[in-house]
């Protein structure tokens, strides 16, 4: 008999220290419930917010930007932020150049959406724009053309023409969103 006392004792011990953690699995359980409710509410919230541009993103007086951690060549950079729905950057203005300048400063060389590949010594933006002798940051003596460069970048210093099959950071730039009034 004894031995059954301690077996069928042993059992009922067992069974009261399983019951202690089924409390505490329900507990947890239900904590979990909430903390993912919480979670999805937090969530639905965010996706709420209006944000003129995607996380990723820059934004800079209308624009949003787009500042690549890795180097391609230019071609492969225009490929790059057309495939984000963007363009290489396009400088409108000099407010947008100082911009870029700090934005960028002691990164590299950055191509932006400037070339003469369609005819050489005649600048035109990736949109087809031509380039206007009022809104040029050249680094002095360029652009030179030395060993046939028909790619723009953006230096720490200014503007420097360059091989486009050179790999460099590059800078997308495309329209914010505008936020509806709520």
């Amino acid at each position: 008999m004894e031995a059954s006392r301690s077996s069928i004792g042993g059992f009922f011990s067992l069974g009261t220290v399983s019951r202690v953690p089924s409390s505490q699995g329900q507990e947890q359980e239900l904590s979990k419930q909430k903390v993912c409710q919480e979670l999805t509410q937090l969530k639905a919230g965010v996706d709420r917010l209006c944000r003129p541009c995607p996380w990723d993103w820059t934004f800079f007086r209308g624009h949003c930007y787009f500042f690549s951690k890795s180097q391609r060549n230019w071609n492969d950079s225009v490929t790059a932020c057309q495939e984000m729905r963007a363009q290489l950057v396009v400088i409108k203005s000099a407010e947008e150049q100082n911009f870029l300048l700090q934005t960028f400063k002691n990164k590299g060389s950055t191509w932006m959406g400037l070339s003469d590949l369609n005819e050489e010594a005649t600048w035109h933006w990736v949109d087809g724009s031509p380039l206007s002798p009022s809104l040029t940051y050249w680094n002095e003596g360029e652009p030179n053309n030395v060993g046939e460069e028909d790619c723009a970048e953006i230096t720490d210093s200014g503007w420097n023409d360059a091989k486009c099959d050179a790999e460099k950071f590059w800078v997308c730039k495309t329209s914010s969103s505008s936020c509806p009034n709520t």
